[in-house]
């Protein structure tokens, strides 16, 4: 599933691509993506003489800001856009036409069909599901040390889960989890509640450092992402740990090993991040 560096990745693409054009028409063709309004024909109706302002991010989550309206986005595992033109041909994995009036179309295309669209009025977005339960931007003020200690300092979970949870911060998922513990040196499967103050200093500035350095990558390609131009990430070329199992660590030498955590496949260097609690 992209994380916060492939969806801001996208959100600057796609702001280069679609960013002041006008929507002609809208065409769904597989309803089950448009979660709100329920009724589709009234989606594709809100939608029809609108013009993208600008594309925002929140989380996971793409935002295109329209003259009345907010489109929230969720790419989840397989959605792609990307700019056409309108004779092109397009497949069956293409669930959503955004038609401008330009010729040009917009394609959501998701192989999955897990991906998700929610239109509100502009301005409600931030009151209703999903965004409403969202934590705090890591590349915002709020997001502080003081911040993070309280947030984790009320949970036993592990700091993976923890760091996980999308109502404590935004946009980490399993890739940037693993590589900031990583850089920080604490063990995936820690109590959150057991970290020093000095740990927690160092694992809030490295969140930042390896989310802001993947941004700058254009994200990570593993699997099957690629940004709306079809242009793959590069920070994959960065990893430590994610992916790297039985591999030496960069550091000591150590193979790399991989266990379960919270569910999720986790990589960590058993040297490295040593388990103390």
């Amino acid at each position: 599933m992209p994380e916060l560096p492939e969806v801001e990745t996208v959100r600057r693409t796609l702001v280069k691509l679609v960013k002041g054009k006008k929507i002609d028409r809208v065409e769904v063709f597989w309803p089950k993506i448009i979660k709100e309004p329920a009724d589709v024909s009234q989606f594709q109706f809100l939608l029809k003489g609108q013009s993208i302002v600008d594309i925002g991010r929140r989380g996971k989550f793409l935002k295109f800001i329209l003259d009345d309206y907010t489109l929230v986005s969720h790419l989840r595992m397989e959605g792609r856009y990307g700019l056409y033109k309108q004779e092109e041909p397009y497949d069956k994995h293409t669930h959503v036409l955004f038609t401008f009036t330009d010729g040009t179309e917009l394609r959501y295309r998701d192989v999955r069909k897990f991906g998700t669209m929610h239109l509100f009025p502009k301005g409600n977005e931030e009151k209703e599901l999903p965004l409403n339960q969202l934590g705090v931007e890591p590349f915002s003020e709020e997001f502080t040390v003081e911040y993070l200690r309280e947030r984790l300092k009320k949970t036993d979970r592990k700091i993976k889960v923890a760091l996980l949870d999308q109502k404590i911060v935004v946009g980490l998922g399993n890739i940037y989890v693993d590589e900031a513990l990583f850089r920080a040196g604490i063990h995936p499967e820690r109590s959150a509640n057991s970290l020093t103050h000095k740990e927690m200093k160092l694992l809030h500035q490295e969140i930042i450092d390896t989310l802001h350095e993947a941004v700058e990558k254009g994200g990570s390609t593993i699997r099957s992402y690629v940004n709306s131009q079809g242009e793959i990430g590069l920070f994959q070329l960065e990893l430590f740990v994610y992916s790297k199992k039985g591999e030496p660590c960069q550091n000591c030498g150590t193979p790399i090993e991989k266990t379960t955590v919270g569910g999720r496949g986790t990589h960590y260097c058993p040297k490295c991040q040593k388990r103390k609690v």
